[in-house]
């Protein structure tokens, strides 16, 4: 099994948190949020198979990345932990408190589309970059004004994207994306994510969901269905889109503090 990059922050004695970036992104895109975290928690990001820094996988099925992400804790020794996801990166978290329950003392899921009726039609430039025949040519001369395009047309309000997030996105392949687009589609296709957390309520997750109530990619009205979920709280926050850890770090991040407050947790 090929390992993960992983970065930690903050006290390794503290309370652990986990944080799972979405679709093609790396562990970069939680940058504006980590000191807030590293000052409470025990913050791990990871990149996932084939994003960032992490090595190409043979298998891109969301099952799949959760156990390698379930393999990066135990190697960590850690149990109980406050896992986060990011869009996509929530269907790994999801996933993993399928497998893994024992892993998890909670999970948030930030821009996280419950089923495939939910996704909106997508901006311009990620159609042009992400589909055939424009999108394999596009991608080969991808600059870091086009990266910086194609996430600000994700966003409600203007973000600053962190130099490291552009670096690693250019590291990924376009065929790489792809797969890991169509196994994405086929996780909330075979069952919607609110029923997979609907199904592990008897382990008794505490969730939280955060949405933009302007996101362009998801319809933010779904969020509501996660409320069918025992153990979930829904937060949609006014003015921002698809990627709140850039757009409004602060408030997200002051969400996931409180939440993970209510938790409780064991590190090591």
């Amino acid at each position: 099994m090929a390992e993960l990059h992983v970065v930690q922050d903050g006290a390794r004695e503290a309370a652990p948190v986990v944080l799972i970036h979405g679709s093609g992104f790396s562990g970069a895109s939680w940058s504006r949020m980590v000191p807030a975290l590293a000052g409470r928690h025990h913050v791990v990001r990871v990149d996932l198979p084939g994003c960032g820094q992490s090595p190409p996988a043979s298998s891109y099925d969301v099952p799949a990345q959760a156990n390698r992400v379930a393999a990066v804790l135990d190697d960590l020794g850690l149990r109980r932990v406050a896992v986060v996801g990011h869009s996509s990166g929530g269907y790994v978290a999801t996933a993993l408190g399928e497998q893994r329950p024992d892993l998890l003392a909670s999970l948030a899921l930030i821009s996280t589309g419950p089923s495939p009726d939910a996704l909106l039609p997508q901006p311009p430039v990620l159609r042009m970059l992400l589909a055939p025949p424009l999108g394999p040519l596009l991608w080969s001369r991808r600059s870091d004004a086009m990266i910086r395009k194609a996430i600000g047309a994700t966003c409600a309000r203007a973000v600053d994207v962190p130099d490291a997030l552009v670096a690693d996105l250019l590291r990924t392949t376009y065929r790489t994306t792809r797969a890991i687009l169509r196994c994405n589609t086929a996780y909330i296709t075979e069952r919607s994510v609110p029923e997979r957390l609907a199904a592990l309520a008897d382990v008794e997750i505490p969730v939280l969901v955060i949405f933009g109530a302007a996101d362009p990619r998801w319809d933010p009205a779904s969020a509501r269905r996660y409320e069918a979920v025992p153990t979930a709280r829904v937060e949609l926050l006014p003015g921002v889109g698809h990627v709140p850890m850039l757009e409004a770090p602060a408030a997200t991040g002051r969400l996931l503090l409180a939440f993970a407050a209510t938790v409780r947790h064991s590190g090591a």
